[in-house]
């Protein structure tokens, strides 16, 4: 019986692709849910409450940006060791990935404890948005164990071609989110009504729960990986390796999260609305781009597998093929949030003016959408070659580069309604360039493994 990180390299790409992308997309989607409600929760509170959650938010970004590039990393190491047909050694990049997730959980959960209202305290002076955003982001980084297992877990479980795990253990944690933030944020029956903190404590619970799902499968005879901490042996080199992409994946988070902090800054001057709207939008983004995502959950490991196993032809067609998909995804998102913006932001609050802001933002910003779906595709295909510093590039050309300096000043000449277009202006900077190197990176790796075939 063929195994399920050889058919990486032998089943038709379309349906392979779909069968491998479809679990992580279902389990994006569920997770933007979850967002989306959570925020709709909250801002149901006050205005006030919606802001302190963006002003968390960054550093929501910078937890996540550990976890995936830890995640990423291994996910495109262990897909290459299985495509080189050396088993071993993606095990060990499994065992040491995890040893990560337990380190960092440590490390942020001491941050957490001593210094939670001292960080809020970096993006505003306002005092009530500083005690309920250091409240939310305090119980945030004390569980962020359960933030990182999951994450990069469910990452070395992809790189062996098992995306259906990650999407039940995804789906546990957003859906019992969903179930648990309205008892503890409003105070539902016995339990106390807790606000934004009610919110943060809803997700480390669910988040818990999905990780003891995930040691479950881990070290159970279900996984094709028999992971065993009895055989464990600290490699510095796999972790060398680990982020040799996975570093440059997790600046990127980094990058984004100092452009929300950045952003923030900006919108300050305009006031809490401002920022209330733009995590709005960021958190309604999510539904658009959360299953591009999720294909990239299918589409990584089948390129990393066939360029580990010197099949050039089927990497260019998986590349083609997910282009397609991705570009659908988005486009289908810039045509809703052209045609619905008011009735997007009226799922949060009525408020007149947080509606007048983010309809105009929401309709400007989404102009670039259709070309987000390549940009995204083409950075997941230099980190599946296990070249990670291009992705990076693009990134930080994009958002600090780019966006916070043309955002700063069309604020200053032209005010809030036109500071918006910064984004399509960004995401068109950095499109341009990112399309010729990958042009010429796969006239590259073409040529070469062509001619190593041929020997």
């Amino acid at each position: 019986m063929e195994s399920k990180s050889k058919k990486l390299g032998t089943e038709p790409i379309i349906p392979l692709l779909m069968r491998l992308s479809v679990p992580s997309i279902i389990a994006m989607a569920i997770q933007a849910l979850y967002n989306v409600v959570d925020s709709i929760y909250v801002g149901r509170i006050s205005t006030d409450a919606l802001s302190a959650l963006s002003l968390a938010f960054p550093i929501q970004i910078i937890l996540l940006g550990i976890g995936v590039g830890t995640g990423v990393g291994a996910s495109s190491l262990i897909s290459r060791r299985l495509g080189e047909n050396n088993r071993h050694a993606a095990i060990n990049a499994a065992e040491h990935s995890i040893l990560l997730a337990f380190i960092y959980g440590i490390i942020v959960a001491l941050l957490g404890f001593f210094f939670s209202d001292q960080i809020i305290n970096l993006f505003t002076s306002e005092r009530n948005l500083i005690q309920m955003g250091g409240d939310y982001i305090e119980i945030i980084l004390l569980g962020s164990i359960a933030l990182f297992f999951p994450m990069i877990t469910n990452n070395v479980l992809r790189g062996e071609g098992n995306t259906f795990t990650p999407m039940v253990a995804m789906l546990i944690g957003s859906i019992l989110n969903i179930i648990f933030d309205p008892f503890l944020i409003y105070g539902i029956g016995f339990f106390p009504a807790m606000g934004v903190s009610g919110a943060a404590l809803a997700t480390v619970i669910a988040r818990i729960i999905s990780t003891f799902f995930l040691i479950y499968i881990l070290f159970s005879d279900k996984n094709e990986l028999q992971i065993s901490p009895r055989d464990f042996s600290l490699d510095f080199t796999i972790i060398r390796e680990i982020y040799i992409v996975g570093f440059p994946a997790m600046v990127m988070q980094f990058l984004a999260s100092f452009m929300l902090g950045g952003m923030n800054r900006i919108l300050a001057g305009f006031g809490s609305t401002a920022i209330a709207a733009a995590g709005i939008y960021f958190r309604l983004q999510s539904f658009v781009f959360m299953p591009v995502f999720g294909l990239n959950q299918g589409f990584m490991p089948i390129m990393g597998y066939n360029y580990g196993h010197h099949n050039p032809d089927r990497m260019k067609k998986t590349f083609k093929s997910t282009l397609l998909v991705a570009v659908i995804f988005t486009t289908t998102g810039f045509v809703i949030f052209q045609t619905i913006p008011d009735l997007l932001i009226k799922l949060f609050n009525n408020d007149p003016q947080l509606l007048a802001i983010g309809e105009n933002a929401l309709r400007i910003i989404s102009i670039a959408f259709p070309i987000i779906g390549p940009a995204i595709i083409i950075s997941t295909t230099f980190q599946a070659l296990g070249n990670g510093f291009p992705s990076l590039f693009f990134s930080f050309l994009r958002q600090i580069i780019v966006l916070l300096p043309v955002m700063y000043l069309l604020g200053q000449w032209f005010g809030l309604e036109k500071l918006w277009f910064a984004f399509p202006i960004s995401e068109a900077a950095s499109l341009i360039p990112a399309v010729i190197w990958i042009y010429f990176k796969f006239k590259h790796i073409y040529s070469k493994l062509e001619n190593r075939n041929s020997i």
